[in-house]
């Protein structure tokens, strides 16, 4: 891994400048009064929320990173304006945390690569938006410490150790998101990781009404959708997005898989209409879900992204808590799941930003194109 000149001049570049120039949503089909003053809401709640230290009193280096993405993604820079400060305190929680061996994870071993992942996820963006110089550093032993951990089988494992193969797609997922932040803001990643990567990716999809041992053509004929585990175990909405996120990360941008997996995901937007989550926190999916199926549209884009956006945002804006009365509650969504008492809010209120920001395209991977060089080295 190296800086490459693109890199360089992006360190340069104050906040939004590399970015802001494409940073323009396409009309009220994205962004609507209502779901910028949501928007204004939840970073308030996050900033007014923080603490001194920064953390949202969370050990999850992850969660506290998400607090950073949101600011990041309404163009906020560390240190200036309004949010500079809680931004600045989040960043500076990370860039103080990191192991010897790079591993960004002060919680318990068992949440090292979702942590680290995530983290090094954030710190990519990061990297790509700020003139940080801290960054380059943690960044690098972050990136070389997901290839090292890398299993054989292409997988991850939930502690930062080389295994013979890989736990879950949850796993690759994370990994995949941070690998690719890195790539859109230079920093080139060894194609062997990427190759063992998608093959592992691939494992995890099952088809119906056809066995997974048949031919691709033959799969190809039947709905199917990304599960948890390989060989078809746990298939819900989260994986069915974190393995178009997974593929669309890695360059795979016409595999056949990502449009059967869309078709779940818009079915479940659909539903969404029938729903009432008037002002009780309750974001319209679980925090994790919404993060990925947010991507997931995003980055199928086109048609996709128009036809189940506006519904996925307007369910968000809706489900937000307004109490002006209350500062502590006004303008926070909970988590849903995974995640509980503050932390659990810090986690649904920086997803439902991040959701409502990604219209304004201010982070880089909000503005990546195709990375053809994944097909060029031959991977398909």
């Amino acid at each position: 891994m190296h800086f490459s000149r693109w890199t360089i001049c992006l360190l340069l570049l104050p906040l939004s400048w590399a970015y802001a120039s494409n940073a323009l949503a396409e009309g009220e089909w994205e962004v609507t009064p209502e779901s910028e003053k949501a928007l204004q809401r939840g970073l308030t709640w996050l900033a007014e929320n923080q603490g001194p230290n920064g953390d949202w009193e969370s050990d999850d280096l992850g969660l506290v990173g998400m607090g950073a993405l949101a600011f990041m993604a309404d163009g906020h820079a560390p240190g200036r304006g309004e949010f500079g400060q809680p931004l600045e305190r989040a960043l500076n929680k990370i860039l103080s945390s990191p192991r010897p061996s790079g591993l960004l994870n002060v919680a318990d071993a068992q949440r090292d690569m979702y942590n680290h992942g995530l983290t090094t996820f954030v710190l990519g963006q990061a990297h790509g938006m700020t003139n940080d110089g801290r960054i380059n550093q943690v960044l690098d032993r972050a990136l070389k410490l997901i290839a090292f951990t890398q299993a054989e089988d292409g997988g991850w494992d939930y502690r930062a150790v080389r295994r013979d193969s890989g736990h879950d797609l949850s796993l690759a997922v994370m990994q995949a998101k941070a690998l690719r932040s890195a790539m859109d803001t230079g920093i080139e990643v060894a194609p062997e990781v990427v190759d063992l990567a998608i093959g592992s990716v691939r494992e995890h999809y099952s088809p119906e009404g056809v066995s997974r041992d048949a031919s691709e053509a033959e799969q190809m004929k039947y709905p199917g959708q990304f599960t948890y585990t390989r060989h078809g175990g746990k298939a819900s909405l989260a994986m069915a997005a974190a393995g178009v996120v997974c593929l669309q990360e890695f360059g795979q941008y016409d595999d056949w898989r990502i449009a059967k997996n869309m078709e779940v995901i818009h079915a479940e937007i659909a539903k969404l209409k029938e729903k009432t989550n008037k002002n009780n926190g309750r974001l319209p999916f679980d925090a994790y879900t919404l993060y990925y199926v947010g991507q997931a549209l995003y980055q199928s884009g086109g048609e996709d992204w128009k036809r189940s956006y506006p519904t996925l945002r307007d369910a968000v804006v809706a489900s937000q808590v307004v109490r002006p009365e209350n500062p502590r509650e006004h303008g926070h969504w909970h988590a849903g799941a995974h995640v509980g008492g503050k932390p659990g809010d810090l986690y649904g209120t920086a997803v439902g930003c991040f959701i409502l920001a990604m219209p304004n395209r201010y982070l880089p991977i909000l503005q990546e194109g195709r990375i053809e060089s994944f097909q060029q080295d031959g991977v398909r």
